[in-house]
């Protein structure tokens, strides 16, 4: 009916009005100045006039008093037109859909898309870290523990209680957005996975000690292979174990038992240690009395062979001329005895050695026994 009357209106205006035309009275005014108050519907017909003839030299005559709603649905297309440009920030990637499909993906900067509800677009953070935790859950005063995914079985049939933390990001916001119903659930739920494989293949010490970057390389690397099959559009950029220890109620006698052990490899390695440092001494020391003994046998064996050599030379000297021999023995034997006694008296001219009685010196008690002569052997081989 309102639209009928602005039509009607519209048309049978008077010309003579076309002056007041922009004349719009004052709230709780009527257009003849008087202050009784008028009704909202009048008000508002006499707008919709007013529209009617600022759209009328726009249109074509044919379309009489729909000027008004040709202006206001042109001015909701502009702008609704103009709703489909977006930005695409450098932490971002774009991601159109149309009618709720996917259609492409954008780079950060300026773009235009079919506005909605024909379009739409997400733009998914593709820089940003994200995180997910296993085996825990970090509360504002402390850490709460998480058994039913802490606790795993290991390879030599213990239960290790351990804490991960498995850090990601997106690398395709497509597959991310579609591919996956629950991505980071299933991030989760791919990394126990792996972890649990990782884990049961080892022994508890080694998880515990000197294995425990090589368990979180081979996550990683599960992990990130599982979620290229599933097409999740995610990068695995680091996997920590922050935690690794028996469960609680055992770690005071597990950690007995380490110690135990730890005492026990000490106490091998310092007897390993005092042997290395005592068998080589002991063979050393042996090896240098074989050598000994072997050079004073050869040092035997060679002043054995001299003195036979030289025996032999003397024999056969004394073989070629026993006089001559025989004498010179005599004089080195002579000389051998004479040489140790202390007064020797002989007379050229006499027969030979001459008897000598010795007195006691003042302040001896015995005296010295005489030398007896010694008669020279005949010597029979002279010449």
């Amino acid at each position: 009916m309102c639209l009928r009357f602005c039509h009607d209106a519209g048309r049978n205006r008077p010309a003579q009005d076309s002056n007041t035309l922009g004349h719009i009275p004052r709230r709780g005014l009527r257009p003849d100045g008087s202050n009784d108050r008028w009704d909202a519907r009048g008000e508002a017909n006499r707008l919709f006039k007013l529209l009617g003839e600022l759209g009328r030299g726009f249109l074509p005559p044919t379309w009489g008093g729909a000027g008004p709603f040709f202006l206001a649905g042109a001015a909701i297309l502009a702008v609704w037109g103009l709703s489909g440009f977006y930005r695409v920030q450098p932490d971002e990637q774009g991601v159109e859909l149309l009618f709720g499909a996917y259609v492409q993906s954008t780079e950060p900067g300026l773009h235009y898309w079919l506005p909605s509800p024909i379009g739409s677009v997400i733009r998914p953070k593709v820089t940003l870290t994200n995180q997910v935790v296993i085996g825990f859950r970090a509360g504002p005063e402390r850490v709460q523990n998480v058994p039913d995914e802490s606790l795993i079985l290991t390879g030599d049939q213990n239960i290790a209680d351990i804490h991960t933390v498995v850090q990601w990001r997106i690398n395709n916001g497509a597959d991310y957005l579609f591919n996956l119903r629950n991505p980071e659930g299933t991030i989760k739920i791919a990394a126990e996975s792996a972890l649990r494989e990782a884990v049961g293949s080892r022994p508890l010490t080694a998880v515990m000690t000197n294995e425990r970057d090589d368990v979180a390389e081979q996550v990683s690397g599960l992990l990130q292979g599982m979620l290229d099959s599933y097409g999740a559009g995610v990068t695995i950029l680091d996997v920590r174990l922050q935690k690794a220890d028996p469960p609680g109620e055992v770690l005071d006698a597990f950690n007995d038992v380490q110690r135990a052990k730890q005492d026990a490899d000490r106490f091998s390695n310092e007897a390993q240690a005092y042997r290395n440092q005592i068998v080589p001494a002991a063979r050393g020391d042996a090896a240098r009395a074989v050598q000994a003994a072997a050079g004073e046998k050869e040092k035997l064996i060679r002043e054995a062979e001299g003195q036979a050599l030289r025996f032999t030379a003397f024999y056969n000297t004394y073989a070629a001329n026993r006089g001559i021999t025989a004498r010179r023995l005599y004089l080195e034997t002579m000389e051998d005895v004479l040489k140790r006694s202390t007064v020797i008296i002989v007379d050229k001219n006499g027969p030979g050695v001459v008897p000598y009685l010795p007195l006691r010196p003042a302040g001896t008690t015995r005296a010295a026994k005489p030398v007896a002569p010694a008669a020279a052997p005949e010597d029979k081989g002279a010449p």
